[in-house]
C-alpha cells in the first residue's frame, strides 16, 4: 500500500464526494449524505498517515488504491 499524507487523503476524499464539515484541532472531519458516520482525517503537516489509520479511512470511505 502506498503511504500518503493527511492533506493527500483529504483531496482523495473530496474527489469521491466527501465534504469537509469541520476542523477540530488537527483533525479534518468529512461527511457525505448517506454515510454511516463522519470520517476524521489527522492532518499533521505533510507527514504520512500511519498504515492502520490510512487503511481504516480507506475502508470506511470506500476508497481503493486507484483512488489515491
Amino acid at each position: 500500500m502506498k503511504h500518503i499524507s493527511g492533506p493527500a487523503m483529504c483531496n482523495a476524499l473530496e474527489r469521491k464526494g466527501w465534504k469537509l464539515v469541520r476542523i477540530n484541532g488537527s483533525h479534518h472531519i468529512y461527511n457525505r449524505p448517506g454515510a454511516r458516520r463522519p470520517i476524521p482525517v489527522p492532518v499533521h503537516g505533510n507527514h504520512d498517515l500511519r498504515q492502520g489509520t490510512q487503511r481504516r479511512i480507506m475502508r470506511e470511505a470506500g476508497l481503493t488504491e486507484a483512488d489515491i
